[in-house]
This record gives C-alpha cells, sequence and structure tokens, in this order.
C-alpha cells in the first residue's frame, strides 16, 4: 500500500520549499484557498515560526515519501486573532494534486488530531470552498459537523464561492 512506505512527521524548513509547489498549486489553479497569490519562501518561513512559537498549540505535518518527497502537509494554527479564541484553532490540509484520494489525507489528519489531543485547543474547526465532496467526507469520517455555511463569501476567478464552516470538539 503506498501509505505505508510513507512517514509523516514535524515539518522542517528544509520543506518549505516542498509545501509551497504544492500550496502554490492549489492557489494558482483552484477555488480550494481564496489567496490569489503564490507565497513566497519568505513568507512560508514566517508561517512556520510562527507555528512552531505557540507553546504547543499549533503542529505543522508533513506526509514524507520513501525517497523523502513531501506529497502533503497539514496544520492547525489561529482561528482567530482575539485571545479569548486560542481554545480553537483552524485545521488545514493539502496533498499533492496527484497524490490524492489514495488514504493520505486521513493519515495526515489522524496525525493532526492526535497532536492537537496533547494541546489546549478543545475546538478545531475547518473551512471549506464548496464543492469540494472529497474534503467534506474526510471531515466527517473524523467526526466534523457542519456548523455553518458562508454564501459567496469569497471572490476568485470570476466567480463567488461558498464556505461550510465544519467543527469538531477535540477535548
Amino acid at each position: 500500500m503506498l501509505g505505508s512506505t510513507m512517514t509523516i512527521r514535524k515539518a522542517q524548513h528544509a520543506d518549505l520549499p516542498a509545501i509551497n509547489e504544492i500550496y502554490n498549486h492549489y492557489v494558482t489553479q483552484t477555488c480550494i484557498t481564496f489567496d490569489y497569490d503564490p507565497w513566497t519562501l519568505e513568507r512560508r518561513q514566517r508561517w512556520l515560526d510562527k507555528l512552531q512559537r505557540s507553546n504547543g498549540y499549533y503542529h505543522v505535518l508533513v506526509k514524507e515519501s520513501e525517497s523523502g518527497e513531501i506529497v502533503g502537509f497539514a496544520y492547525n494554527s489561529e482561528f482567530r486573532e482575539k485571545q479569548a479564541f486560542n481554545v480553537s484553532s483552524e485545521i488545514t490540509i493539502y496533498l499533492h494534486p496527484e497524490r490524492r484520494a489514495k488514504g493520505l489525507g486521513s493519515e495526515l489528519m489522524a496525525a493532526l488530531l492526535e497532536e492537537i489531543a496533547s494541546s489546549p485547543i478543545c475546538r478545531a474547526y475547518s473551512l471549506i470552498t464548496l464543492p469540494n465532496t472529497a474534503s467534506m467526507k474526510l471531515h466527517e469520517k473524523f467526526g466534523f459537523k457542519q456548523v455553518g455555511l458562508l454564501t459567496d463569501v469569497g471572490y476568485k476567478f470570476g466567480q463567488f464561492h461558498s464556505v461550510a464552516m465544519l467543527e469538531k470538539i477535540t477535548s
């Protein structure tokens, strides 16, 4: 099985070019992310540094193939900037476009939720641009429930996009 020869580990600075390559594909080719412009390596470095300085609240994981290729990443981050929100976190998973639908998302989700379980986070949220049946099913498989719908909240590639908000109680 493909997933059995791969490992999940904490992200390192050396992984950032591969993380950017995966993420920037979704920036330029899809509406899954609402970013318009690809991320620079400098921006990605600041992102990782901030998450790594979170005193155990936030985690960045990568899925690495036996050959050392980063084929996906998952992380949890600040849900909102205000301090009272620090018990909640937003989760995100991205896979290399050629590695989707192979169970890697499930493996990354399980590992990320395990990390979150040992943190002060009590609720995890995911915002999913619709339609995205695969992502919705993945989250539902792990106990996420849809708690909201943001109608036409984003505009990308000449059209409006709605976003589902999913929630999971983690503690």
